[in-house]
C-alpha cells in the first residue's frame, strides 16, 4: 500500500532523510502552457512588447525558480542541479505558448518539482510581461511528462501531444 512520503505516522509533515539513497542519473520533464489572444502571441513572437524579449526573461526566471526550489516549497531538498533547460513552442492554432522543462542531476532525490517549478514560474513570467496588454490570460496543463532514475523507476505520462525539444547532454 502506498503511503504519503512527507507525513509522519502522527500525521504531521516531515522531511524524507534521503542520507541512506545512492546516488543516481535522474531527470524530470514537465510541462505548461499559457493561453493568450492571438494579438498578443503574436507580440511575443514579434518581440513587440514594451517590457522586452518574453521568451528570454521566461527561460531565465524558469531556470532560476528551478534553482530555488527548496526554498520555495518546505519540504524539498536543496539540490546540485546539472542541468535546467526550458523551452517554448508557440502554438497560434491553440492561442498558446507550450512551456517545456527539463532538469538533471546525480543524487539521490528527484527533480520532478524543479521541473514543474521551472514550468510554472516562466509562464508566470509570460504572464507578467504581457499582463499590460492582455489581463484574460491564464495558465494550465502544469504536469510531469517524464521522470526518470531513482527506486521507482520511469515514469511517462500518458499522452506527449507535442513534440519533445532534444536537450544537449553534456559530459
Amino acid at each position: 500500500m502506498s503511503h504519503l512520503t512527507h507525513t509522519a505516522e502522527g500525521g504531521e509533515a516531515k522531511m524524507v532523510d534521503v542520507g541512506d539513497k545512492n546516488d543516481s542519473r535522474r531527470e524530470a520533464r514537465a510541462e505548461g502552457f499559457i493561453y493568450m489572444a492571438p494579438a498578443t502571441l503574436e507580440l511575443v513572437q514579434e518581440n513587440g512588447l514594451q517590457k522586452g524579449d518574453v521568451l528570454s526573461v521566461a527561460r531565465v526566471a524558469g531556470i532560476q525558480a528551478a534553482k530555488q526550489c527548496g526554498n520555495l516549497i518546505p519540504l524539498c531538498h536543496p539540490l546540485m542541479l546539472n542541468f535546467i533547460g526550458v523551452e517554448f513552442e508557440l502554438q497560434p492554432e491553440q492561442n498558446r505558448i507550450r512551456i517545456e522543462t527539463c532538469c538533471r542531476l546525480s543524487g539521490k532525490t528527484g527533480v520532478e518539482m524543479e521541473a514543474l517549478t521551472a514550468a510554472s514560474v516562466a509562464a508566470l513570467t509570460v504572464f507578467d510581461m504581457c499582463k499590460a496588454v492582455d489581463k484574460a490570460m491564464h495558465i494550465e496543463g502544469v504536469r510531469v511528462l517524464e521522470k526518470s532514475g531513482g527506486k521507482s523507476g520511469h515514469y511517462l505520462a500518458e499522452s506527449i501531444t507535442s513534440s519533445t525539444p532534444e536537450y544537449e547532454v553534456v559530459e
